[in-house]
């Protein structure tokens, strides 16, 4: 497998430096990212820069995943508007342990010759001086130099503290320790941080005193909507990669909603599949887009890699119990652990026992168990059954005098649907 020809028919090549494909040619290379940890838990936006360490891997090629202890103490200004908070060491090693056990699902950390290895630039930073650093790096690249930055020049407008400004040249040394200490030749990440990697390989360059580059740089397009909107968002914000943050089921209904025009970029993005496989899912799409099949190829590929085939299994469940054409069998075969994530946000009444003894019959039930949040009285109750609006447990209800004694799921639920619109009574 060729590196950049892989990245070249993905759409993941946005600039790389003169020299970099012949390096990648030329002998086992390693490449490293650094990601900012901010956060325990990545997000499907770092998830483009994560499978060019992938597929830098399914090269050849070694790995490396650079967590910013010390870099994210101060926080990189790119795309940035502000200043952001410090995070203590202590938040910043907890995130790092996160992020660690992210990549292992995509990564091979024990592979022989390339096996991904994660570092720290804390390691290395936390016995540098400040008086070491400017003798280090700082008097190798100039004012004017970084003053050139893009994501520099778009803050002078509102404001740079000194501190941010000097975060490109952090990053800097950090491939220059990388290449003296681990024999690393590339670094990688989205193209707006163009600036920030040249600004490596300049220093490199300059602290090596040779005129051609002995580092190199490349970068891969961020993603964006097809309208141009920044990819990566839900209604609710971040679509994590944490199941505690974002569940299985929310995590797979997000590639399952992405419009037609969005899916031959993502699938080639985010996905492993060949070029070959995805051409044909293609021509399946277009033939019968209503099917959806991009979209469930998509969210089936990522949502097994980041939460295994059993998340992906009861996300798929949890979707057609909710949106799709779910039978009682299937409600059967939900587990008492696995109702609270199907559910999870679906609108829920606990019903007693005396309740249940006062519902004479299926009218009852539904105008009393549920307290007026699914029908407001018997009378609208009894008015949407009889026009065939009514399931319990995905089974239409015709009868509005039908005895109330149903089968409660694991012993403690009944599933009442209005329409498209689920609500969830649990017994107590």
């Amino acid at each position: 497998m060729n590196f950049i020809e892989e990245l070249r028919w993905r759409g993941m090549l946005n600039d790389m430096t003169p020299g970099t494909e012949e390096q990648l040619q030329k002998e086992i290379t390693a490449g490293y990212i650094g990601f900012d940890p901010t956060a325990a838990s990545l997000h499907i936006g770092n998830l483009a820069t994560v499978m060019l360490l992938v597929h830098l891997q399914r090269a050849g090629h070694k790995p490396f995943a650079l967590v910013g202890g010390a870099t994210g103490m101060i926080g990189d200004p790119s795309g940035k508007a502000a200043e952001r908070e410090f995070l203590s060491e202590e938040t910043l090693r907890r995130n790092q342990d996160g992020i660690r056990q992210q990549l292992a699902k995509f990564l091979d950390f024990d592979s022989g010759a390339n096996s991904a290895e994660m570092v720290n630039n804390y390691d290395w930073f936390k016995e540098i001086s400040f008086l070491g650093f400017l003798r280090e790096a700082g008097k190798h690249i100039t004012v004017n130099y970084m003053m050139a930055k893009d994501s520099v020049k778009k803050r002078l407008e509102t404001g740079i503290s000194f501190t941010e400004f000097s975060y490109q040249l952090l990053q800097g040394y950090d491939f220059y320790w990388l290449y003296k200490n681990k024999n690393v030749r590339l670094q990688m990440g989205g193209s707006d941080q163009w600036g920030n990697i040249t600004t490596g390989t300049e220093l490199i360059r300059r602290k090596e005193g040779r005129e051609e580059y002995q580092a190199f740089a490349l970068t891969t397009p961020l993603v964006t909507k097809a309208d141009g909107t920044k990819f990566g968002k839900s209604e609710s914000g971040n679509v994590w990669l944490d199941p505690s943050l974002t569940s299985p089921y929310q995590f797979y209904q997000f590639w399952l909603n992405t419009t037609d025009a969005d899916c031959p970029r993502l699938i080639r993005v985010f996905t492993l599949l060949s070029r070959e496989e995805i051409e044909a899912l293609e021509r399946e799409h277009n033939e019968a887009p209503h099917l959806r099949i991009l979209q469930k190829a998509i969210a089936k590929d990522v949502t097994s890699r980041i939460h295994s085939q059993a998340g992906y299994d009861l996300a798929v469940k949890a979707s057609e119990v909710l949106f799709g054409k779910a039978t009682l069998e299937t409600l059967r075969s939900i587990q008492v652990d696995e109702f609270d994530i199907i559910f999870d946000g679906v609108p829920q009444t606990e019903v007693s026992a005396d309740e249940l003894a006062d519902s004479k019959d299926i009218t009852d039930l539904l105008s009393i168990a549920s307290r007026g949040e699914v029908y407001a009285s018997k009378g609208e109750a009894r008015r949407a059954i009889t026009q065939n609006a009514v399931s319990i447990n995905k089974t239409k209800v015709a009868d509005p005098a039908a005895s109330a004694d149903l089968e409660w799921l694991q012993g403690r639920y009944v599933l009442v649907s209005k329409g498209k619109k689920n609500h969830l009574l649990k017994k107590i």
